[in-house]
Formats: structure tokens, C-alpha cells, sequence
């Protein structure tokens, strides 16, 4: 692992005075003027301070044509992707469009079979389907690659209509609208948005439509807000950026789950996951919920965590449920047996110079090379890609990335110098999936690192860890983790990490691999606990820590989570 650079986050003095003047508690206050919140009306969490739909380019219009579906009856069918954030998607339209009055059901690809997306292969199955040939296909966090797919459906007979937040190609498909803020001309302030916000501003839109043409009579049409829920889990879950806008939409989800106005599927998650929905934070959804929803992505079909988030039989949600978590663990076995292969492969090789990481194994499963990729990324502090056998001769990659490589321009950079090379791509910055011919693995893996070192202009990257330097010896209790574990905290809006110097009063593994710790700083007394590090630490230590809250026998107090730490005399 390789050690990082400590870094302080600065916060603007001016907004840090004027948060304070709004009566935010001064600690949040400058965490947040940290990370650029200038202004008390950026942390609301209120609907009012939510960006209009009118403004997501293609909306209004994509609206109308589902309102005209609607009053003719017509078939809709969503066409769902296989991670967290399509599972959500695809949950929040059924739900939206069917209290709207909409016919519709879903399909979800197996990416075992038909790949990624709205491909040729999944309009064969959509006409095949056993509602009935749909008349308009609906994508959910997928379908702005899909160029092919539009056409294979158009000459079916059907029409389709894209939601999606992945960056465009070059070339747009051919559908009655596209609905994504990263499209070209589209001025929607947030680009942010995961694929559930993208149909769920969608259907914000589509009721405003229906009111207009007093769809509803005197009702003013079904709550959206009820499904706040699902799009809390899949934005945290996908790990979209989160600004202003994927902030407030995060808060009013926990809000909904901490008061237990949740749907039966993600109950029966914090159930299966042992966590508390009365104290639901951030971390819950992202690292308990989404991976469960996400095995079934990886292993199997998707549609097992589609029907958990969707069904209204509490009882059918907590075997879903444990359906999924099963399947969580068997997935975490999987990922854990490919990653120490992997490092065992990569420790046997001399010393290598290289700016990337690429690594393939005929035995690995193609559901968990993302998840490898992670945790390759972050052991070697690379762009990481790691590919499976995906029959009929070809490879299926997933990459990940550190914050100096954008993964997508670098496979776009591989795919115009070496064109028949990557067979197709996509992703994001930071994540990204590809598919190689198994015989090109050779020549694409400098091809990639090539690029890497072109975009970058450097053949190393270092890791640094930002920080919020010291906490106040004032803040540091139950009361103020309380304060901050109520927070949304994500990516591009990380959770405090503090840095103090301790006297450690007694250190004792646990659990084989964690360093339980009993801390000194300036006459208090802490608890602490350093997850996967079992090596003893010195009398007098700097560490960078969490403040959590730990809960023993019904008693409540401060634990503080190790995050990194090096011997003071350094």
C-alpha cells in the first residue's frame, strides 16, 4: 500500500463567517466552507432549493410523449442496467409510471449474455417479451452509447426514449428524446445527477405534464417524494458527485428512511445488513445496501434486486433480501479469492516501471473485475483495469482510476490511435468498462499505459489523503459525531477526517486484523479502532481519524476511526 500525502483542506474565511452567522454550528461550518459550500442555502435540504426540471434539456418534451403514451394505453417497457443505480432506476419508473396510470414492466440485460446497454440482442428479447411487444423502450442509467440498439429497435416497430447521465460518444442515438445532463447543449447546472435522478426529474416533469392537461382532476397527482427513498441508495451507491442539487436529493431520502417511510425492499436490506434505518446515514447505503442490490448484478440477474426494491409484500422483500445478502457473501468470497490471485501474480514480477496496472486471469468471474480493479487502485495507486473470460474469444474489462487519470479519455485515446483494438467502451472518470478481443490483451495493455502517460505527462501518481486538521478538543464527543453522522457526506463531499497527535495508553488486535486502541490527547481518553491493520503502533503517534459513534450495552460515546497514522518523531 502506498502511503499517503497528508494534506489540510483550507476553508474560505468569508464563508465560513457567513454560514456561522446563519447559526450553523461553527465546527460545520468550516467543514463545509472546506468544501466550497459558500452560502447557508447551498446545505438546505429543502424541495424549494431543488433545481427545476424545465431546466434537464429534453425533458418537457420526453414528458409529453410519455403523456401521450399514457392517455393511449400504450406499452412501456424500462430497460434497466445491472448495478445499484439502474436497479434504483428502474424501481423509481415503475413506480412513477405506474401511479400515473402507465402500462409498463422491465427487462434488465444479463451482462453474462447481452452486455451492456440497449444492445441488438436485448430488442430481441423486449419483442419477445411476455407482456407484449412494447410500443416504447425506456432506458435507465443506460442507452447513450447504445447507437445500435436504437436502430435495432425503431426497425422492430418500437420507439425508444433515453434516460441516461454516462458522457456521450462522439455520435448521439436516434431516439424521440434523450434525457441526460451531460449531453451536448444541455445547461442543466448539475451534471451530476445518477441515473436515478435522471428518471426521477423525469417524472417530475411527466406530472407537472399530466396537470396541465388536469390529468388528475382536482388531485394533484401521485407523491414523488415516496421514492426519495430508492434515489438516495442509488446516488450514493453509484458514487456521483455530490454537489448542492445530489445532496439535498440524498437528504430528503434519509429523511424518509430515518422516520421508516421507506419501501419494503430497502427495510428488509437494513434488516438482512444489521443496521439501524432510524439512524441511516450515507454509509449505510453505500456500503451495506448497494452491494447487496450490486451482487445481484454481478452473479446473476439483477431483476432479484429489481423485484426487492419494487414489491409492496413485506414478506417477499425480506426473502428477496436475504436472497441478496446471501449472494453478497458469496460474491465477497469470489472478489477476495481473484484479488489475493491477483497480488500474488503481481508480487512474483520484478519491479515495473508501468503508469497502469492491467490484469486478466482465465479462471476470474466477469461480475466482480470492477470490484477488483478497486482494490488493485488502491493498493497500487494506478488506473487499474482487470478482465475475465466473456466467451466466444473475447474479454470483458472494468477499470478504476485515481483522481490524476481520467479513465474514459484514456480509453477514447487507446480507441482512436489503435482503432480495432478496444472492441467497445464507456464509463466515467473514475470508472469504466471495455471489451477486448483475448488476443489483443498484449497489445492493449501498453497501448493503455501509453496513454496514461500522454493525458498525464507522468508515469507515477502519488495519493494524498485531505484532511480537516485538528478537531477542537471541545468537539470531540457523542454530541458533535452525532451532529456530523446526520450529515450527507459522499463523493466530492467526503466526511470529516482529523488529524491529532496521541498518546497510546494500550493497543490489543482483534479479530485477527484490526488494532483496537486506547488513546490520550491533552488529558482525554479515547477509544479507537483501526480497521485491517494489526501492527503495533509506536508510544506517541499522529493519526488521522473519523469521529464515530460507537453503541455498547445501550450506552452511547465517541469512537474514533483510524484512517492513517505515523510515528510523531517523524
Amino acid at each position: 500500500m502506498v502511503a499517503p500525502r497528508i494534506l489540510t483542506r483550507q476553508p474560505d474565511p468569508a464563508a465560513r463567517r457567513r454560514l456561522e452567522q446563519a447559526g450553523i454550528h461553527p465546527l460545520l461550518a468550516r467543514l463545509w466552507a472546506a468544501r466550497g459550500v459558500a452560502a447557508p442555502q447551498e446545505t438546505a435540504p429543502d424541495w424549494q432549493a431543488m433545481l427545476a426540471p424545465s431546466l434537464l434539456t429534453h425533458a418537457g418534451r420526453a414528458a409529453a410523449l410519455l403523456a401521450d403514451a399514457i392517455a393511449a394505453r400504450k406499452r412501456l417497457l424500462i430497460v434497466a442496467d445491472y448495478d445499484c443505480d439502474g436497479a434504483t432506476a428502474c424501481a423509481v419508473g415503475l413506480r412513477g409510471l405506474r401511479a400515473m396510470g402507465a402500462v409498463v414492466d422491465f427487462l434488465v440485460p444479463n451482462r453474462f449474455e447481452t452486455g451492456y446497454g440497449l444492445s441488438p440482442a436485448v430488442v430481441d428479447l423486449a419483442c419477445a417479451h411476455p407482456g407484449g411487444k412494447p410500443d416504447i423502450l425506456i432506458t435507465v442509467d443506460n442507452g447513450i452509447a447504445s447507437i445500435d440498439g436504437v436502430a435495432a429497435a425503431r426497425d422492430a416497430g418500437m420507439q425508444v426514449l433515453i434516460t441516461d447521465h454516462h458522457l456521450p460518444g462522439d455520435v448521439l442515438p436516434e431516439a424521440l428524446a434523450i434525457v441526460n445532463p451531460n449531453q451536448p447543449g444541455c445547461g442543466f447546472p448539475s451534471k451530476h445527477l445518477a441515473g436515478v435522478g435522471v428518471i426521477f426529474y423525469l417524472l417530475l416533469a411527466l406530472r407537472a405534464e399530466l396537470r396541465q392537461r388536469g390529468a388528475f382532476g382536482g388531485d394533484s397527482g401521485p407523491r414523488l417524494d415516496a421514492l426519495t427513498d430508492l434515489v438516495a441508495l442509488g446516488t450514493v451507491a453509484d458514487v456521483v458527485r455530490l454537489d448542492a442539487n445530489n445532496r439535498l436529493l440524498v437528504a430528503q431520502g434519509l429523511k424518509r428512511i430515518r422516520a421508516g417511510r421507506m419501501q419494503p425492499g430497502l427495510r428488509a436490506l437494513f434488516a438482512v445488513s444489521g443496521r439501524q434505518a432510524r439512524e441511516a446515514s450515507t454509509f449505510d447505503l453505500g456500503f451495506a445496501l448497494g452491494p447487496r442490490i450490486n451482487a445481484a448484478g454481478r452473479l446473476a440477474d439483477m431483476s432479484l434486486g429489481i423485484r426487492c426494491l419494487v414489491t409492496d409484500d413485506e414478506d417477499e422483500a425480506l426473502k428477496l433480501a436475504r436472497e441478496l445478502d446471501t449472494m453478497n457473501r458469496e460474491r465477497r468470497e469470489i472478489e477476495a479469492g481473484m484479488r489475493d490471485q491477483a497480488l500474488a501474480s503481481l508480487d512474483a514480477l520484478p519491479a515495473a516501471s508501468a503508469a497502469s496496472l492491467c490484469v486478466f486471469d482465465a479462471s476470474w468471474h466477469q461480475g466482480v473485475v470492477g470490484l477488483v480493479a478497486s482494490r488493485l487502485k488502491d493498493r497500487f495507486w494506478c488506473p487499474t483495469l482487470a478482465f475475465a473470460p466473456a466467451g466466444d474469444g473475447e474479454l470483458r474489462g472494468s477499470g478504476r482510476s485515481v483522481p490524476d487519470v481520467h479513465l474514459r479519455d484514456a480509453l477514447d485515446l487507446v480507441s482512436k490511435r489503435y482503432p480495432s483494438l478496444i472492441r467497445k467502451f464507456g464509463g466515467h472518470a473514475m470508472a469504466a468498462g471495455l471489451t477486448l478481443h483475448e488476443a489483443d490483451f498484449a497489445a492493449f495493455a501498453p497501448a493503455f499505459d501509453a496513454a496514461v502517460r500522454e493525458l498525464t505527462g507522468r508515469s507515477r501518481f502519488e495519493p494524498a489523503l485531505e484532511t480537516d486538521g485538528s478537531l477542537e478538543a471541545d468537539y470531540a464527543n457523542a454530541e458533535v459525531a452525532t451532529l456530523l453522522d446526520q450529515q450527507v457526506w459522499g463523493s466530492g463531499f467526503p466526511a470529516p477526517v482529523f488529524v491529532d497527535a496521541f498518546i497510546v495508553r494500550n493497543q490489543r488486535v482483534v479479530g485477527e486484523k484490526h488494532l483496537k486502541l486506547a488513546l490520550e490527547r491533552g488529558g482525554q481518553r479515547f477509544d479507537a479502532i483501526w480497521f485491517g491493520h494489526a501492527d503495533a503502533l509506536p508510544p506517541a503517534v499522529d493519526l488521522a481519524y473519523r469521529l464515530a459513534l460507537n453503541n455498547w450495552n445501550g450506552m452511547v460515546s465517541v469512537q474514533l476511526v483510524i484512517e492513517h497514522g505515523q510515528d510523531t518523531a517523524r
